[in-house]
């Protein structure tokens, strides 16, 4: 294009001191939108804290995916089981969890499944300028998007490593459970701001998003990374995102625990996580929560 050869172009374009050029090159398009309003809804429910009923810990998950496609040939149907099925069954199995404990949570907890992330996040936006409970009084939010299919973890993956104390949190969850915590392999890609959380990041609510780790145990070095790439390449918003026969839940199971003890002990305390001095959520939270 424009004299220009493709496969160096992109090579120029992956080093962080590219800077734009010239195509040398116009076109032009035309595009024609149709524009339908559709309903959709948020499933909220709550658990009164015993203690301090007016401050809330909530759990998300989005419980849409991308519906169906009446062009494809063969299979329409985009079930979403991994993304988010998986999340949004983790949501109920916590809450279960909850009703079960021996002792009712000091605070109190919001279970909140939203509509419409896969449109841009608009369910989880919706409630963040419409909450049920003020900003002010949401002690955090913990989203649950897409968990492990694969097998038990020593790790899980922080999205979002040191934006809040909430890593305080999870690290003593971890230290209680026996395991690690490890940053976002791919940090450029930019999730922390591309699942529900960041709706409750942009009202000041600190917010927490964990992905499945990768060092898988009883299998081999890269394992973890070969089945995410594996993932996005071949199921990620695609009609082949469904149960699989070889689907190994233990890790959700034990990465749903750790969820469960973040909520609970965020419930039993009495301190509100703070925003990092660098987060640029931070400010939002000062004036929501002034010291």
């Amino acid at each position: 294009m424009g004299g220009l050869d493709f496969e160096e172009a992109k090579q120029q374009a992956a080093d962080r001191t590219f800077e734009p050029i010239p195509l040398g090159v116009t076109g032009s398009l035309r595009v024609r939108n149709e524009l339908r309003r559709i309903d959709s809804q948020n499933v909220v429910a709550k658990i009164e804290g015993s203690g301090a009923p007016d401050e809330v810990i909530m759990y998300v998950a989005h419980w849409d995916h991308m519906g169906v496609d009446p062009s494809l040939d063969g299979d329409q149907i985009f079930n979403g089981a991994a993304d988010n099925a998986t999340g949004t069954a983790g949501l109920i199995e916590i809450a279960r969890a909850f009703i079960h404990a021996e002792e009712p949570p000091r605070r109190s907890i919001l279970f909140l499944a939203v509509t419409a992330e896969e449109q841009g996040l608009l369910g989880s936006r919706y409630y963040g300028e419409n909450p049920l409970y003020p900003a002010a009084q949401t002690v955090a939010a913990l989203n649950m998007d897409v968990l492990n299919q694969w097998g038990r973890t020593r790790d899980m993956t922080i999205v979002g490593m040191g934006q809040s104390e909430l890593d305080d949190v999870a690290a003593g969850v971890a230290a209680q459970l026996g395991r690690t915590l490890a940053p976002d392999p791919e940090p450029e890609k930019g999730f922390y701001y591309r699942s529900d959380h960041f709706s409750f990041a942009k009202a000041g609510i600190p917010a927490f998003y964990a992905d499945p780790g990768v060092e898988y145990i009883d299998k081999p070095e890269g394992y973890g990374i070969e089945k995410r790439t594996e993932y996005t390449a071949n199921d990620y918003h695609k009609v082949s995102d469904e149960v699989k026969p070889d689907w190994d839940l233990s890790g959700a199971l034990e990465d749903l625990t750790f969820m469960y003890h973040m909520g609970a002990r965020l419930a039993a305390a009495d301190e509100w996580p703070a925003w990092s001095e660098t987060s640029e959520f931070r400010a939002i939270r000062e004036v929501q929560r002034p010291q």
